[in-house]
């Protein structure tokens, strides 16, 4: 049996400098999927930033807005492939979404980018 995955997700596997930021936007691959847009770039270690402008609402619709795609991607960092710097851009149709809806943007911009590790498959059912 395989030991439990960690969850966490360290502030310093967070992308902060606003210079990391413009280089993913200008020379990152993009993947735009429901309520996100998703850029990234091959990196040393899997790393994340989130972005939520004004336009998504206010300063407490944004705060939420980051919290869901942080909890997204914390969930799911186990099923990124490869490392990559990878920033998320909440668009403005994340106001009404919830957990699952940009779940399932996320995991579709994973998938299309070629950055998601087949599904597990369960064993057929024993009886």
């Amino acid at each position: 049996m395989n030991p439990p995955l960690r969850l966490e997700f360290s502030r310093r596997r967070r992308i902060g400098r606003s210079s990391d930021f413009a280089r993913l936007k200008e020379e990152g691959r993009r993947e735009i999927s429901g309520s996100l847009i998703m850029n990234w770039l091959p990196a040393k270690e899997l790393r994340l930033g989130v972005v939520t402008s004004r336009k998504v609402g206010s300063a407490v619709v944004r705060s939420r807005a980051r919290r869901l795609l942080r909890e997204v991607f914390r969930q799911h960092q186990h099923e990124v492939t490869e490392p990559v710097s990878m920033v998320l851009v909440a668009r403005q149709s994340i106001t009404r979404s919830g957990l699952e809806s940009v779940r399932r943007d996320y995991l579709r911009a994973l998938a299309r980018a070629r950055l998601r590790k087949d599904p597990p498959t369960e064993p057929p059912p024993q009886s």
